[in-house]
């Protein structure tokens, strides 16, 4: 147990698990500030990939790069059907499963995660190593940010073993609000 007092979050630091440090986290992909260029990160993403791709000898076709640029484009989760959506306005003649083989491949080469709790995928920002990642979720406007904090992967992977529980992929979804939704909320109440 870390000890925190849920009901109040964040909590205080003074009150911080002895093995959480900031040396132990890092931040993966933070909140977009509005001046982001999209353009030159969706390339980056997709340069970042095929290279991925090519040290593990994996193929990144065609339609999976398309649904790779697609989650990329707006750094907001989105779901398997406005994926197939889109490639439909684009003219593939993509059905279902195409989409799901396409994200069940980026998934399991670590360049996109699933976010089970929206149903939605959203880009890896280090898909140079396998992690698990924990992410904020704003509630608000849906977008994410991704940390990956040795410590709490260290402390599950304790607990798991003390249970006698094989941990088989886990990462942490927290919902809240980012600070652009939260000073809207507080501008507006």
């Amino acid at each position: 147990m870390l000890g925190y007092n849920i009901t109040k979050w964040p909590p205080d630091p003074s009150h911080r698990h002895p093995t959480m440090t900031s040396q132990t986290a890092s931040v993966i992909s933070r909140f977009l500030p509005s001046t982001h260029d999209h353009s030159r990160c969706i390339e980056t993403a997709l340069e970042r990939a095929a290279a991925i791709c090519d040290l593990r000898r994996l193929r990144l076709t065609p339609i999976r790069r398309r649904v790779l640029e697609l989650i990329w484009r707006s750094h907001a989760p989105i779901g398997a059907y406005a994926i197939l959506g889109q490639l439909t306005r684009d003219g593939h003649k993509a059905m279902p499963p195409t989409v799901y083989r396409a994200l069940e491949f980026l998934s399991s080469a670590s360049l996109v995660h699933r976010l089970d709790s929206l149903n939605a995928y959203i880009g890896c920002g280090d898909p140079s190593e396998v992690h698990n990642g924990q992410f904020f979720i704003c509630h608000k406007c849906e977008s994410v940010a991704e940390i990956h904090d040795t410590a709490t992967t260290g402390l599950f992977a304790r607990q798991a073993d003390t249970l006698g529980f094989h941990i088989e992929g886990s990462h942490i979804e927290i919902s809240g609000l980012c600070s652009r939704c939260e000073k809207k909320e507080s501008l507006s109440g």
